[in-house]
């Protein structure tokens, strides 16, 4: 297995970007209306490249933007006051980011790049202009901010009553069937960027109790990890074993 990753896609620029938006064409995200997709146009503010390991979204400063993920990968997190570090979720392509600071009194988390990525930058002071021009719209940001707290309460049931294999094997499945959902697959491998910190910090383990739970599942023939891509060797297995049963993943909304 031989893949490079891909080179970073950078969003459309110019007269009617949306347009020519790459992720509209991909049948992972609802079909909107011209008068829809102008509206979220004019919300839009530019766009944004930030390179791996650094913040797209500072921990402790407000954020006057949200954005939407177009290429790459990154993580939303927080830290500790002795530098502990629990990742609360990844973000992949076409996920709406920095939602939940707009209904909080400070600054809940930060975002970080994990390879280069490319964002959709919005202006957050226009939100509520959007929500009452398009209630629709308005509807599909709730929607995806519901959908982050399905997310949320998966990760508290993960970390509260998963042993480590399980919660393993639930994260593996979990990213593998995004990633695949957003057309992030090549001949069944997908782009797997993360080091063994990032798994430990996601799933509340130690960096030895994840290094030794990867290499058991890995020994077993679980999975294979390649030079930073993931091959799921037998799914049923590590669906069962992380009694990951999720639904089929339906379009989701697309800002």
């Amino acid at each position: 297995m031989t893949f490079d990753y891909p080179a970073l896609s950078h969003p459309p620029t110019g007269q009617n970007p949306c347009d020519r938006c790459l992720l509209r064409s991909n049948p992972a995200f609802l079909p909107i209306t011209s008068e829809e997709l102008r509206l979220i146009e004019s919300f839009r503010t530019g766009t944004r490249i930030v390179e791996a390991g650094r913040p797209l979204i500072e921990e402790d400063r407000p954020s006057p933007s949200l954005y939407t993920i177009y290429s790459g990968w990154a993580f939303r997190f927080k830290t500790l006051s002795d530098g502990r570090r629990q990742i609360l979720g990844f973000l992949l392509p076409g996920d709406f980011v920095g939602l939940q600071d707009e209904f909080a009194e400070s600054h809940t988390h930060g975002v970080e790049a994990v390879t280069d990525i490319a964002v959709c930058c919005f202006a957050r002071e226009r939100l509520w202009e959007l929500f009452h021009a398009q209630p629709k719209l308005g509807y599909h940001i709730t929607w995806l901010a519901a959908r982050e707290e399905k997310i949320v309460d998966d990760n508290l049931v993960t970390a509260g009553r998963r042993n480590a294999g399980e919660r393993v094997a639930m994260l593996l499945m979990h990213l593998y069937r995004r990633a695949e959902r957003v057309g992030m697959a090549r001949g069944g491998w997908v782009q797997f960027p993360f080091n063994q910190q990032h798994i430990a910090d996601a799933l509340g383990l130690s960096l030895v109790h994840t290094n030794k739970t990867l290499r058991r599942l890995q020994q077993l023939g679980l999975y294979k990890l390649e030079a930073g891509w993931l091959r799921i060797l037998e799914p049923h297995a590590l669906e069962t074993l992380g009694d990951y049963f999720d639904r089929p993943l339906q379009a989701t909304p697309l800002i």
